[in-house]
Order: structure tokens, then sequence, then C-alpha cells
């Protein structure tokens, strides 16, 4: 079974930093494009960052320059650096993989858990 496990959220206070971790595990041969989302209440997900295969990388305009996401591939798992953070960064945030590679095939649309992030003005 492939599972997506987060780490690394917390309370931190305006302009503060916090790394956030997600590492896949499972018998996977290779993952594809791996990214961050993320929800506040009573909105809807949202994608933070997202790093493809080929180690490009997108962003939102409202964490470009602040945030950055970065993989391992060999340790199948990828990480949210973020910095400058703002009241409004305030949310669950979910590491997603869209597709995992398996002895067995291929496997769609996986998420994490999600790891609460608050950032107090």
């Amino acid at each position: 079974q492939v599972q997506l496990v987060e780490s690394g959220g917390g309370l931190v206070e305006a302009g503060g930093s916090l790394r956030l971790s997600c590492a896949a595990s499972g018998n996977i041969v290779s993952i594809s494009t791996m990214a961050w989302y993320r929800q506040a209440p009573g909105k809807q997900r949202e994608l933070v960052a997202a790093i493809f295969s080929d180690g490009t990388t997108t962003y939102p305009d409202s964490v470009k320059g602040r945030f950055t996401i970065s993989r391992d591939g060999a340790k199948n798992s990828v990480h949210l650096q973020m910095n400058s953070l703002k009241p409004e960064d305030t949310a669950v945030y979910y590491c997603h993989a869209d597709r995992i590679r398996t002895p067995g095939g291929y496997r769609y649309d996986y998420w994490g858990q999600g790891t609460q992030v608050t950032i107090s003005s």
C-alpha cells in the first residue's frame, strides 16, 4: 500500500518560517508530479506548489517568492520551505502525488492526511 505522510506543521508568528515534509512509502518505483495544496476553513482546497518529474516547479502568485518546493527522488519525498509567513497562509496543508509507478502498475491521485499550519499575527 502506498501512503503519503506529512510532517512539519505548527504554529509560528507572522514573518516566520516553516518547513513541511512529505514522505511516500510503499513499493514505489517512481512518482511523477508531487505537490502541496492547502485548505483554509470555509475555502476550497488550492494548489500551493508543484514539482514535476523533470524538476520544474510552479507556484501561484500568492506564495511565489516566499515558498520553495523541492523533492528527493531517491527517497520519494517532497518538501515545502515556507518563509515570510502571513496569517492568510493559515490552513491545513496536504501533500499530493498524481501518478505513482509500482511494480504492479500505475496508481493515481494520492493524498496525505494533512498537517495544520497556523500563523499568528
